[in-house]
């Protein structure tokens, strides 16, 4: 009797692996760097690119940024965000825009008589909200001080130049008035995760963790060999840190968002 032979079925590449694949060839880089990207290992990019697997939502926020324009609205979109979403652009730039269409970026600038012109397709960055709070002095906030790794709740667009680093930039609101009257709680900061060196911070605003506290925002102080955690609020204590209280800078605050009262 004669034997049948069995097809192999085969599923089709998703269209977000082939655009995957085609971004890292684009850029001439290999699996091991192009993961390096995304806090990945080539393992998981290549999942991606066979379609084994789809990147969280936190990584394809980053394809786009690392795309930029136009392959980065397939991208975000495939995060769970719409265009409008993706609109919500800081209150400086979105004086200067008064009408945009996408995905070519043409707008109307206020006082030009109308003539179109077009952003350059690296002037805006999506950062990603992420659902967690840094917290007041005293008060406990959210564990993790892996910001990559917390989930999002939203997006915004911002100017480039006010993220030097924007696949290690990301938002995530206050929680507490320990930074008032600079900061409120329910501000959104933008946190850039690459400068975490205490000694290069004398004076900024940064994010700190401890296992404790969790979150905390509030200004890097250096006196000498000491180093404290200064709120901009009188009415709460310092943070001295040392062997006893084990605190890590999680990144500078690069910027910060409120809606007036």
């Amino acid at each position: 009797m004669a034997r049948t032979r069995r097809k192999s079925i085969h599923s089709p590449q998703p269209e977000w692996a082939k655009a995957i694949l085609a971004l890292r060839q684009q850029l001439g880089m290999n699996q091991s760097a192009f993961a390096e990207r995304f806090h990945s290992s080539s393992m998981v990019v290549s999942r991606w690119e066979r379609g084994a697997s789809e990147p969280p939502s936190h990584s394809y926020v980053e394809l786009g940024n690392l795309a930029g324009d136009p392959q980065c609205w397939f991208f975000w979109e495939r995060a769970g965000f719409r265009s409008e979403d993706l609109l919500r652009v800081m209150p400086g730039l979105q004086r200067r825009l008064r009408e945009t269409r996408l995905p070519d970026f043409e707008i109307v600038a206020a006082g030009s008589g109308g003539k179109k012109r077009k952003i350059s397709p690296q002037q805006l960055v999506a950062i990603p909200v992420l659902k967690i709070a840094a917290a007041s002095h005293g008060e406990k906030s959210d564990a993790t001080p892996l910001l990559h790794e917390a989930p999002i709740e939203g997006m915004i667009a911002a100017p480039r130049d006010w993220c030097p680093n924007p696949m290690s930039t990301s938002c995530l609101r206050v929680r507490g008035n320990s930074m008032a009257p600079l900061i409120y709680d329910g501000y959104i900061l933008a946190v850039d995760s690459t400068q975490n060196d205490a000694a290069k911070l004398d004076g900024k605003i940064v994010i700190a963790w401890n296992k404790d506290s969790g979150l905390t925002v509030s200004r890097l102080r250096r006196y000498d060999r000491t180093e404290v955690l200064q709120p901009e609020n009188r009415e709460y204590a310092a943070i001295t840190l040392g062997a006893k209280h084990k605190w890590k800078i999680v990144g500078r605050v690069l910027w910060w968002i409120g809606k007036a009262e």
